[in-house]
């Protein structure tokens, strides 16, 4: 660290440190949302169901639509369960459809990754 001798030139690193101190801030908020995004419920299944396709090696929309649709079932008996009433029945069949379809939807990226994946324009 050099020695600052005048007050010019400490106004002036103050003045960058705090800028430094700025930047930082917004960084690490801009990781804190990108981690609430990330730890959604219907994050963590998609980017669950991504990684077993990835593994398993399934591409064909087929295997993707089967395992949505288990997801569906699953969320299903673990809301409703194994219930006799018309009305839960019906409720756990349209929270099933409802998974399934928020499942299978393709995965978008967060509103960060969108701006910084964006080509800067060509004028």
């Amino acid at each position: 660290m050099e020695t600052i001798y005048t007050l010019d030139s400490l106004d002036q690193k103050i003045r960058l440190l705090e800028d430094r101190q700025d930047a930082e801030w917004c960084a690490i908020k801009d990781e804190i949302d990108e981690i609430k995004h990330n730890l959604k419920p219907l994050n963590l299944i998609r980017n669950t169901v991504e990684e077993i396709n990835e593994t398993v090696g399934f591409k064909s929309n087929l295997a993707q639509s089967a395992i949505s649709i288990g997801i569906g079932y699953l969320a299903k008996r673990f809301v409703v369960g194994k219930s006799t009433s018309m009305f839960k029945g019906i409720a756990g069949s349209l929270l099933q459809l409802v998974v399934t379809n928020l499942v299978s939807k393709p995965h978008h990226d967060s509103p960060n990754e969108r701006s910084s994946q964006q080509e800067p324009s060509r004028e």
